[in-house]
């Protein structure tokens, strides 16, 4: 069974479902609209013609009853069918490298001034966090996305890999996930709830709760009294009593409910995935670690949420028009609220536990999503006591299969620099890009596409994308320095540098740029540090010869066939022995 066999075997098998409900809702609806009007004209018969007996009114109405109930379970029955269908077009189209725009982009995690991440296209269309992300939760999706941004250590990267293999092959978990709740993206951010839940204890007494509950009583058996005797006074007094005491607990009403309002909408879907996954068996010791935080409170989160949702639910008929009038009397807001303090006290504090270890458990699924997809993908070997990166095939996971080039690649202690010349277009921001997005991969606890990966916990920090702003009045070159010092500033942080420079102060002029580049990359490496550098200036070559330990040139060629520029896309020992510029212009047929 491969990945796209099943998810077509179970795309065909819902598609098929999808027009079965589809075909059983239409012939319920028609059914129903034949006995309304046999109801018609059966209320026809017995008040106009007389020709019935009154007995038979109830028939329609049952039957009509029953069609009703059987039609809306077949529309709920397809609407699931039909987000079965998406979850495997999804899917598939993540197999076929035609994802792009199906997804999370993520767009809102990407910090403004964050190393690696807009270099690496870690978020937005056509990210990796749009391939990966599958998560229901905000929560899990910002745990993801934390993942991508700041490496773990080995032991937690090996715990992770651990709980990975133990959800890869439970593709129906993954199915059930997906489809519990409504088709949306839950939004809310999780600190909301957090918040709400830690927030200190309002006041809410005892005393509280046997006023709200008397003063209703009292008010309806002095109306009962006044219908009855035609005295009034003992029913406005109780009333007035009620006005008052309602007005006075105003604000404690109103604290109990700030901050839920927002996530109360969310507390179904929440609980739906917290069941599922108590309900799951696991192997790894992450996920039994995970599974056990759910368990240490004696209690089981998903019912106490679940519970909680029944009180918002039963707090939310005060907007019921019918029932407004009736909510007032019994003063239900406020024993509502009561109910839900009294749920706050008790649970409020194990919120952050439990909505962490949901989200820890999204991000393991989804990590575990990618590599039942990708099953030749292989786990990275997490190094300790030295500093490498040793790839052997490795392939970017953003491109589609049939278009990849894979390449090797080699940095350590007695190597740690890689000088990549070539010509535009040729490959080498792609090599970067390969390399960066491979530790990011491999330091969040997912397999990566290589035959083989060796590599250490690294701090990150890549100049491959580098924007100038017209608002800010700052210049291609200035926001490249900017950003080079914070790479350099992160040799500084503890952990091994991997730096990745792509056509490292080209927003300069040439006898600058080599002083200023060799400064910097020598810089770096007697710091510790390891990395890349690519270069169509023939100049900068020369830096591998410079630092020390001494650093090695590679590159990528290109040739002139028919007209046109071919590029294979292989990465070759040495230094490149030709430029393609002069022939690109001429190819488009730009004459000089």
């Amino acid at each position: 069974m491969t990945p796209l066999s099943e998810y077509q075997r179970r795309l065909d098998e819902y598609q098929a479902a999808a027009q079965r409900h589809a075909a059983l809702a239409s012939r319920i609806g028609n059914a129903r609209l034949a006995v309304a009007l046999a109801g018609v004209f059966l209320f026809w018969l017995v008040f106009v013609h007389r020709g019935a007996s009154p007995w038979w009114l109830p028939l329609p109405i049952v039957i009509f009853v029953v069609l009703m109930i059987r039609h809306d379970a077949a529309l709920r029955a397809q609407k699931m069918a039909q987000r079965a269908v998406k979850l495997y077009q999804d899917g598939l189209a993540r197999l076929d490298g035609s994802w792009p725009g199906r997804g999370v982009t993520g767009a809102e995690f990407e910090p403004a001034d964050h190393p690696y991440a807009a270099s690496l296209d870690l978020f937005g269309r056509n990210s990796l966090f749009e391939l990966l992300c599958t998560a229901r939760t905000r929560g899990g999706e910002e745990t993801l996305a934390q993942w991508l941004l700041h490496g773990a250590s080995k032991a937690e990267i090996e715990a992770r890999q651990g709980a990975v293999r133990d959800l890869q092959p439970r593709v129906e978990l993954r199915e059930q996930l997906a489809l519990m709740g409504e088709d949306v993206r839950a939004a809310v951010h999780p600190d909301t709830l957090m918040r709400w839940g830690t927030a200190p204890p309002v006041g809410l007494t005892v005393g509280h709760r046997a006023a709200a509950l008397l003063l209703p009583v009292c008010t309806l058996a002095s109306f009962g009294v006044m219908a009855a005797t035609g005295v009034r006074i003992p029913f406005l007094v109780a009333l007035l009593a009620q006005i008052i005491f309602s007005y006075r607990m105003r604000p404690k009403v109103f604290q109990v409910l700030s901050g839920l309002e927002e996530p109360s909408r969310e507390l179904g879907l929440i609980s739906s995935l917290l069941g599922r996954l108590e309900r799951e068996d696991f192997t790894s010791s992450k996920l039994l670690e995970l599974r056990g935080s759910l368990d240490a409170s004696g209690v089981t989160p998903s019912k106490q949420v679940a519970g909680l949702a029944r009180l918002v639910g039963l707090l939310d008929l005060r907007r019921n028009q019918l029932f407004a009038p009736i909510g007032l009397i019994l003063m239900w807001g406020l024993n509502c609220s009561w109910a839900i303090e009294q749920w706050r006290r008790v649970y409020g504090p194990s919120i952050p536990e439990w909505l962490r270890t949901l989200g820890e458990m999204e991000a393991l699924l989804a990590l575990a999503g990618y590599a039942w997809e990708h099953p030749e993908d292989r786990f990275p070997e997490i190094a300790e006591g030295q500093t490498v990166l040793n790839g052997e095939e490795l392939a970017h996971p953003l491109l589609p299969p049939g278009r990849v080039v894979a390449n090797s690649v080699r940095l350590d202690g007695t190597q740690p620099l890689i000088v990549i010349s070539g010509s535009n277009m040729s490959g080498k921001s792609t090599m970067l890009r390969t390399v960066g997005v491979s530790v990011v991969m491999a330091l969040a606890g997912a397999p990566v596409r290589a035959k083989r990966l060796v590599v250490s916990p690294v701090a990150v920090g890549a100049s491959i994308r580098v924007v100038d702003s017209l608002q800010e009045g700052n210049s291609r070159f200035f926001a490249e320095i900017v950003l080079l010092r914070r790479i350099v500033e992160l040799t500084k942080q503890g952990l091994p540098l991997l730096f990745l420079l792509d056509e490292v102060l080209s927003g300069t002029n040439s006898h600058d740029r080599r002083i200023g580049a060799a400064g910097v990359i020598q810089g770096l490496v007697r710091r510790g540090a390891i990395g890349l550098v690519t270069t169509h200036d023939l100049a900068l070559t020369h830096i591998a010869d410079q630092v020390e330990p001494r650093g090695v040139n590679m590159h990528f060629e290109d040739r002139m066939e028919d007209g046109q520029m071919r590029f294979d896309y292989r990465i070759r020992p040495g230094i490149v022995a030709k430029s393609n510029a002069l022939e690109l212009m001429r190819s488009i047929g730009l004459e000089f």
